[in-house]
């Protein structure tokens, strides 16, 4: 078996259509993050036109293929998503150290259902914030979290 290198880089235009799919490919592998709403093409869109150009946008790879995404906004994770293949590799947990050491604070929002996402934040030192809200594009109940990096 070979071992390939880990990466984590800030990500370019050129990135833009593999970012897309692994988004894609993340939400769709997911039992607990509601279907898409958006046509393959408009999520292209949104990343190409939207997301890369205005967001802080970071990925991680094996060193053949994107493993992992994150975008950044300030303190706001908005988007975090591994890829199927590549969960429970450390690739999510390479983006939010890197995110928690650029930043003294960080929020973000996760689906009140995505257990395992809720656990992972919470295992990076996150803690659930307010009530759930179904303010967001799905309608579906999305729950707060906040980090705070502690005082020296």
């Amino acid at each position: 078996m070979t071992v390939h290198e880990r990466i984590i880089r800030k990500a370019n235009s050129a990135d833009s259509l593999d970012i897309a799919e692994l988004w894609l490919r993340s939400r769709q592998a997911s039992d607990t993050i509601p279907p898409v709403s958006h046509t393959r093409k408009e999520v292209h869109a949104w990343f190409s036109d939207i997301v890369l150009p205005s967001k802080d946008v970071w990925v991680t790879s094996d060193g053949i293929s994107l493993t992992a995404m994150m975008v950044l906004d300030k303190n706001w994770i908005e988007q975090l998503y591994v890829a199927p293949e590549h969960i429970l590799k450390g690739y999510g947990s390479q983006l939010v150290t890197l995110a928690q050491e650029k930043n003294s604070s960080l929020a973000l929002w996760t689906f009140e259902a995505n257990i395992s996402a809720r656990a992972f934040y919470e295992a990076h030192g996150f803690i659930q914030s307010g009530s759930p809200s179904e303010d967001n594009e799905e309608h579906t109940p999305a729950v707060c979290y906040r980090w705070r990096r502690k005082p020296i």
